[in-house]
C-alpha cells in the first residue's frame, strides 16, 4: 500500500445542525509527508444562528462571528492552497456534506473534491482501539490533540493519522 503524501487535510465546525451552517475552518497542507501550511477561518455561518448544543462542542458563538467573512470570500483563500490535492477528514461523511451543502447554498460550483476518510481508515488500522474517535485515534498515532473541536487542531490531528495509516 503506498502512503499518501500530499493531501489536504481539512475540518469543520458548525453553528447549529444545517450542515451549511460552517462557522469554522481548518486545513493542513502536507507535502512529501510533511505539514507545509495551514489556515484557519471563523466564517459567517448560513443560517446565521447558534444552537445550545454546537457551543457546547466548539465554544463558538455570534459574537465570535458577527464580522467573519461569509464562506465565499474564506474558500477564495482556500483553493489555491488545496489545488491538485485530494481532500481528508476524520469523519468524512460530515465534512463532505457540509462542504457540498455550502457551496450549493452559495451557488457555487462544485469541484469534485477526492475525500478520504481517516476514520474509515482507523477502523482498519485499530479494529480493537476503544473507539475511533478522532483524539483517540491521533493519540494512537503518536500526536496528543490538546484543542479538540478546534477546526484547525482537528485538521491537525487528521493530518498526523492521514500520515501515519493513509
Amino acid at each position: 500500500m503506498k502512503i499518501m503524501e500530499n493531501f489536504a487535510a481539512i475540518d469543520f465546525e458548525t453553528a447549529n445542525n444545517e450542515r451549511t451552517s460552517v462557522c469554522s475552518v481548518g486545513v493542513v497542507i502536507v507535502r512529501d509527508g510533511e505539514i507545509v501550511d495551514s489556515f484557519y477561518s471563523l466564517i459567517q455561518p448560513e443560517p446565521n444562528y447558534y444552537n445550545y448544543w454546537c457551543t457546547q462542542v466548539h465554544g463558538i458563538t455570534r459574537h465570535d462571528t458577527e464580522s467573519a467573512p461569509v464562506f465565499p470570500e474564506v474558500w477564495k483563500q482556500i483553493e489555491p492552497l488545496i489545488d491538485g490535492l485530494p481532500l481528508v477528514a476524520h469523519n468524512k461523511a460530515f465534512d463532505e456534506s457540509c462542504l457540498k451543502a455550502v457551496f450549493r447554498c452559495y451557488q457555487m460550483d462544485y469541484p469534485d473534491y477526492e475525500f478520504h476518510c481517516t476514520c474509515q481508515a482507523a477502523r482498519r488500522a485499530f479494529p480493537n482501539a476503544e473507539n475511533h474517535q478522532l483524539h483517540t485515534i491521533s493519540m494512537l498515532c503518536g500526536y496528543r490533540l490538546e484543542n479538540h473541536h478546534h477546526a484547525l487542531a482537528d485538521a491537525e490531528a487528521c493530518a498526523w493519522i492521514a500520515r501515519e495509516i493513509l
